[in-house]
């Protein structure tokens, strides 16, 4: 059973990645890295083909067996890991985390969130 790990070229995303690589050699499974484009400008949240290459390269020297994945389908981010998780029968789901402001959370809502409390798997929150 593969790993999800969320995937941003952000800190919070970075360290994810990490961690799901200590986790998928710790228990010999394979990674599925996703990165998903959402919002009104989903090109902004979604990481450049060479950024996702680079991901591609650190995963093989790993000797990690992998995918990547980078949907765009207008789906929120916690929907899209938690329907993934549920279609390759995830063993595990790595997602990083930033500080934000209670106003933050409450206005944007909190995919982290959603996610841990949505997954039908076990849920590592990494902290950037």
């Amino acid at each position: 059973m593969p790993i999800i790990v969320g995937y941003t070229t952000k800190p919070e995303g970075e360290a994810a990645l990490r961690h799901a690589v200590l986790e998928a050699h710790a228990h010999a499974e394979s990674l599925v890295v996703l990165n998903i484009g959402w919002g009104v400008h989903p090109e902004t949240s979604m990481a450049r083909e060479d950024d996702l290459d680079a991901v591609r390269r650190t995963l093989t020297e790993a000797g990690i067996e992998h995918q990547v994945r980078q949907l765009v389908r207008g789906k929120e981010p916690a929907e899209e890991i938690c329907a993934l998780a549920d279609e390759v029968e995830a063993s595990l789901i790595v997602i990083g985390l930033r500080r934000r402001s209670p106003v933050g959370k409450l206005l944007l809502g909190s995919n982290a969130q959603q996610i841990l409390l949505g997954a039908n798997c076990p849920v590592v929150a990494v902290k950037a």
